[in-house]
């Protein structure tokens, strides 16, 4: 029997996007929450949100390749028919997502550093720093909540991680308020409460997703060494692409936190949405890094350049109307996310993230298809150059300007452009030495 996609391209991608769009805009929801929770309490607080925030999801995200590098090898597998596969790369990236959470446990004594890197100062990096040392006894749970959802999506079970994100989620929201604002006997712990929230809540999504995991492919029978190799090899080029990631995204915050309060606090309001309408963007693409890999390991290239197609389509389409609502939801968000003493500069920045979605839909949704070829290298060297681009105009910036910060958010969107013409151009016409033109399937 053909695969579901084959007949119904569009539907298909809609159907799987569906659940992992749910799953993944979950997780900025609270995000938002936090972030609503926190400013009404000051600028302070929100900008020492935004700092501890920061540093621990750039930390978090440095080890997605535990998720992405276990969806691309069981998709292919999966294409493959080898299920033995399936269980030993699950098995192996768990065992890795436990070691690499535990090693972050050390990393407490540090937090002052990041904060201060990430130019905090006084209050804004005490509280910061109590979020942060707090957040990371969760570190364990988070990377293996990681590479089960990598797992599960592989074998596209978008429906999964969908529950599990809901309900870690929604454990979260309803621990923030009693932990934030205190009720009865629980005291308020302010920003320290929402950090002892999300850590509680994602100790227990983990045992959660890692039971349904076991429960549906087993546990391998051995872990072998070339596998331990590979993933290792893959992981050192999603690393290395991800740390740039990273690495401009944190300059940006430390360039906002540095023109002062109120832009930290602007800063933190237009980043929570456009982290919200990005993952809503890559729902697309990780149901296209699937789809892909699949068909990569069912040897049908024709059909792997047919998924290119229709996931670009939906997701342009996507960021357009999403940019939309950003332009027309100005005023709601103003009330919701920023602090009185910020808006005046938020909403330059706010309209450049709003109308750079098209491009970030694009950027989304190519490094979606570039994954499910296993073509991560040229991903990472892509992202070198745009954020060696991006890095310099953030360091030559004047944070005395008044408009400073929407000069960050323009080189933002400058440093969006490059990765989305490299990612297209690897597929049209079929830049350097492309998976892409291959013949076959």
């Amino acid at each position: 029997m053909p695969h579901p996609f084959v007949t119904a391209p569009h539907r298909t991608l809609v159907t799987l996007s569906f659940p992992v769009l749910l799953s993944l805009v979950a997780e900025p929801l609270t995000g938002l929450v936090d972030t609503a929770f926190v400013a009404r309490m000051g600028a302070v607080p929100l900008a020492a949100l935004g700092v501890g925030t920061m540093a621990l999801s750039s930390i978090f995200w440095i080890f997605n390749f535990l998720g992405i590098g276990t969806q691309t090898e069981v998709a292919q597998a999966s294409g493959r028919g080898e299920a033995a596969r399936t269980r030993q790369v699950s098995g192996l990236a768990l065992v890795l997502a436990l070691a690499f959470g535990l090693l972050l446990l050390l990393t407490w004594p540090l937090a002052g550093v990041a904060a201060a890197l990430l130019g905090a100062g006084g209050d804004v990096q005490a509280q910061a720093v109590s979020y942060m040392q707090i957040r990371l006894f969760g570190a364990p749970a988070v990377l293996a909540t990681i590479a089960a959802f990598g797992a599960l999506r592989g074998l596209q079970d978008m429906r999964t991680p969908l529950w599990v994100a809901v309900g870690i989620n929604a454990l979260n929201i309803a621990l923030d308020g009693p932990l934030v604002f205190g009720w009865g006997p629980v005291p308020a712990f302010g920003v320290a409460g929402a950090a002892a929230a999300s850590a509680v809540s994602q100790w227990v999504g983990a045992v959660w997703v890692v039971t349904v995991v076991f429960r549906r492919l087993g546990r391998p029978a051995r872990l072998q060494a070339a596998d331990l190799r590979r993933l290792l090899r893959v992981g050192g080029d999603l690393f290395i692409r991800t740390g740039l990631l990273t690495l401009f995204l944190l300059l940006t915050t430390r360039a906002a936190t540095r023109i002062g309060p109120e832009a930290g606090a602007a800063h933190q309001a237009v980043r929570q949405v456009w982290i919200f309408t990005a993952l809503f963007l890559d729902a697309f693409a990780i149901t296209g890094q699937s789809l892909v890999g699949y068909f990569i390991g069912a040897a049908s290239m024709a059909q792997a350049r047919r998924v290119a197609v229709v996931v670009c389509a939906w997701s342009l389409g996507t960021g357009v109307v999403l940019g939309l609502g950003m332009w027309a939801g100005t005023p709601l968000f103003v009330r919701l996310l920023v602090p009185p003493e910020a808006v005046a500069v938020f909403t330059v920045p706010w309209l450049i993230a709003a109308f750079t979605q098209p491009i970030n839909a694009l950027s989304f949704a190519t490094d979606g298809l570039h994954w499910g070829t296993g073509d991560f290298r040229y991903l990472r060297n892509a992202v070198a150059v745009a954020t060696a681009a991006g890095a310099l105009a953030v360091y030559l910036l004047d944070e005395s300007r008044p408009d400073a910060l929407a000069l960050v958010w323009v080189f933002t969107g400058g440093w969006i452009t490059i990765r989305a013409v490299f990612g297209l151009i690897r597929i049209w016409p079929g830049f350097g030495r492309t998976p892409w033109v291959a013949e076959g399937g």
